[in-house]
């Protein structure tokens, strides 16, 4: 099954997995009118730009070409598409089509969000952690230098379109930092996927097409669930989080320069499970068998001995999650079974930190 539909509040989003999809006029049929505008990196032009132009040639689409990585999801990047929308004369009718990673389907995102109060933004994630998580729900904003994510909107994307053959050219960290997100899932809900992600670890690595597809579509399934049942972030969206409180704190503290995001939230999932292990919550081999996953899919799992613990529960308390002054942290009770907590002394986690 390469097809899943999720249902929200405002309709049905298709999110479709299979080879070939940059090619398939008929894949994005339905999905796009109006003016269009792909939104790009440079790095993601240079492989798969011409495709999604020759594929959509009957669109007569704009380009606009931004610069690579988590310094670009900016307000100022965010204008530029603005700025491009207004120079076609986009209307309400028009398409955005973002094509590349998780800073480009956020930052395009969240211009479709934007303009006009709201144009159809489809997403064609390039990165394996776009594809199993940034592209699929509908989260969308910009960074600001006090933290990640800190402005952006809910707008759910119109389609979904992951042709996992773009992972070809992925490169090897960037790979490697989508599988963290991967791993995530079987964290929070699915202890028997972390079984497989355990067994098919080097054939991952190796980018094989049958283990690497059926991770993707496990992991988005996953995404799908959790978003068809909480839309807002009111309940058990928030378990997604995980790893992402620390992680968040790591990027913005390094000023999104140092980590990728994947690798962040590997280091944030490897603290989580060690202050659940430390306040009793978890059984110590559950800790340790993740962070030996994380190690073994060649993920960090440590901070920095140059970044500051104090200057990292400093970021985490200024998380956009929290509430009431309170850090809303993701731990687990065992592998796969995940519950948020914002209870836990700030002592406690200054302590994991430090370790």
């Amino acid at each position: 099954m390469s097809t899943l539909e999720l249902d929200h509040a405002g309709g049905t989003c298709t999110i479709e997995c299979r080879p070939g999809l940059l090619d398939d006029r008929e894949a994005f049929a339905g999905a796009v009118g109006g003016e269009v505008l792909i939104v790009t990196d440079r790095h993601v032009a240079a492989h798969y730009l011409e495709r999604v132009e020759r594929t959509l040639a009957a669109h007569r689409p704009g380009t606009l070409i931004l610069p690579p990585g988590e310094p670009a999801k900016t307000l100022a990047n965010w204008q530029r598409v603005i700025d491009a929308l207004v120079e076609r004369g986009a209307q309400r009718d028009a398409t955005v089509i973002a094509l590349g990673g998780g800073v480009i389907g956020d930052l395009a995102g969240f211009a479709a969000a934007s303009y006009m109060r709201g144009i159809r933004v489809v997403q064609v994630p390039t990165t394996l952690l776009a594809q199993v998580d940034a592209s699929i729900g509908g989260k969308t904003g910009v960074n600001l230098p006090a933290g990640k994510n800190l402005v952006g909107a809910f707008h759910q994307p119109a389609r979904v379109l992951i042709d996992p053959t773009t992972l070809a050219t992925l490169d090897g960290r960037e790979f490697r930092a989508g599988l963290a997100e991967v791993v995530k899932y079987g964290a929070i809900r699915d202890a028997d996927f972390l079984d497989a992600l355990e067994a098919e670890a080097p054939a991952l690595l190796d980018r094989q097409a049958e283990p690497l597809t059926r991770a993707i579509l496990r992991a988005a399934r996953h995404k799908v669930e959790v978003v068809a049942a909480d839309e807002r972030e009111a309940g058990q969206r928030a378990l997604l989080n995980f790893g992402h409180t620390f992680g968040h704190a790591l990027e913005a503290e390094t000023g999104y320069t140092r980590f990728l995001h994947g690798e962040a939230v590997a280091v944030g999932m490897a603290q989580a499970v060690r202050l659940g292990a430390r306040l009793g919550d978890l059984a110590e081999a559950d800790a340790e068998r993740l962070i030996a996953l994380l190690q073994r899919l060649e993920l960090p799992t440590r901070r920095p001995d140059d970044v500051a613990p104090e200057a990292l529960a400093a970021r985490m308390r200024l998380d956009k999650k929290n509430r009431d002054g309170r850090v809303r942290l993701v731990l687990l009770d065992a592998l796969g079974q995940a519950r948020v907590r914002d209870d836990v002394a700030p002592e406690r986690i200054l302590e994991v930190l430090h370790a």
